[in-house]
């Protein structure tokens, strides 16, 4: 089979239909984060069910990011990417239009499950389409356009928090996804994939073959680790900062504000992230360069309420310290071979966002023996801790030829 010629301008079609799914996988995702007190006051909570009800209702989205991130990343190394992009796209979809007319909590769990496998896909599937069908040169602005584009999703997702209605703004979501599947793209599959598939004997999308050697595990968990504090600072600080400012009796501070903030910061981050990793040619300096200036951030974030002289500011610094988001999914990516390249990407990805299911109960169990503020900075320090250890481990992928197999 003839190589066909890859992309070497990040303005193409595939760069094009991963970044308008990962615009809307993202602008999704987030939806529950900016309602999650107006959807659940209006279904009946109140006082502390709001932040108890609404960490189970967090934890259950993502476990369906988790189960979904094992399901699509196995059908996309055995089936194809391009499978993966739509596939997902039509449940999260179907599944937040269902969610403009939940009732009760219990209902609510499972379209938030359902829809959390749904957005599993779009990342992992699109970024590695990107990285397979552009020149090892300029696969980093791919992906830096693509990244860019779902952190726009999420700072959407911040802006109508104040003026759309939580039913409508679930119905325009699921609407818009619906709208992205009228872009059918039948040859954006990447030739890599379809060589690979040609080779009967290479085994495909096998989750247990992936973590079958110590070294290969290790590349795993450590690209996993290295994008947990990216959810740590959205899923847990700025998700819980209403709650962080009560504590402080801070009257004054607007989620929406503080997510909208954190989100143009991580838009911000993406672009200069990836623009530094290409012209500095190192994909991880770049990432320990931003996850420095994360740590700033959060710690003014931390200050900022512990003596109650808060400023949204810090929310922005923590966001663009948290847009090595871009060289992150970029790096994962360049770690492994043509035949675990989605399962790993989409798994990682996603069990990077799913790790709230562990910090959130971990920073609960961590409540009853201190105070909100103390146990959200233990867990953040855990987070960070193991984060910094699993990027300094992990092999430089700049300039990596992406054409093999492991």
């Amino acid at each position: 089979m003839n190589t066909p010629k890859l992309y070497s301008t990040p303005f193409n079609i595939a760069v094009i239909a991963a970044g308008l799914g990962f615009f809307v996988d993202a602008f999704d995702l987030f939806l529950f984060s900016i309602y999650r007190i107006p959807s659940l006051t209006e279904l009946g909570l109140k006082g502390d069910a709001l932040m108890k009800d609404g960490e189970w209702l967090l934890s259950i989205q993502m476990a369906g990011m988790m189960v979904g991130g094992i399901l699509t990343g196995i059908i996309g190394d055995k089936k194809g990417r391009v499978a993966v992009l739509f596939g997902s796209i039509l449940l999260y979809s179907t599944a937040n239009i269902a969610n403009a007319f939940v009732e009760d909590t219990t209902s609510y769990a499972i379209i938030r499950f359902l829809a959390g496998v749904g957005l599993a896909g779009e990342l992992g599937a699109g970024i590695t389409l990107v990285s397979e069908t552009m020149t090892v040169e300029k696969r980093g602005l791919g992906t830096i356009l693509v990244a860019t584009m779902g952190a726009l999703g999420a700072v959407s997702a911040g802006l109508v928090g104040d003026f759309i209605y939580w039913r409508h703004a679930f119905l325009i979501a699921g609407v818009a996804g619906l709208l992205l599947l009228l872009l059918r793209v039948k040859s954006l599959e990447s030739h890599m994939f379809q060589k690979a598939a040609q080779q009967s004997s290479i085994k495909r999308g096998s989750f247990l073959k992936l973590l079958s050697t110590p070294r290969r595990a290790g590349r795993y968990f450590a690209c996993i680790l290295m994008g947990v504090p990216i959810w740590y600072s959205v899923g847990l600080l700025i998700t819980l900062s209403p709650e962080l400012a009560k504590a402080g009796n801070i009257s004054i501070w607007k989620l929406t504000t503080a997510f909208t903030l954190f989100q143009l910061g991580i838009t911000t981050g993406d672009l200069s992230s990836g623009v530094i990793s290409q012209i500095a040619k190192t994909r991880k300096k770049t990432i320990l360069a931003f996850m420095a200036i994360a740590l700033v951030g959060t710690a003014a974030f931390f200050h900022g309420f512990a003596t109650g002289e808060t400023n949204y500011i810090t929310c922005f610094i923590m966001g663009l310290g948290c847009g090595y988001l871009s060289v992150f999914v970029t790096t994962t990516a360049e770690q492994f071979g043509t035949n675990y390249r989605v399962l790993v990407t989409s798994t990682v990805t996603n069990f990077m966002r799913g790790s709230v299911t562990i910090l959130i109960p971990l920073r609960a169990m961590l409540e009853n023996h201190m105070t909100l503020w103390w146990s959200l900075v233990a867990t953040g320090m855990i987070v960070w801790i193991l984060a910094i250890a699993s990027t300094l481990l992990l092999r430089e992928t700049y300039g990596r030829d992406l054409d093999f197999l492991e």
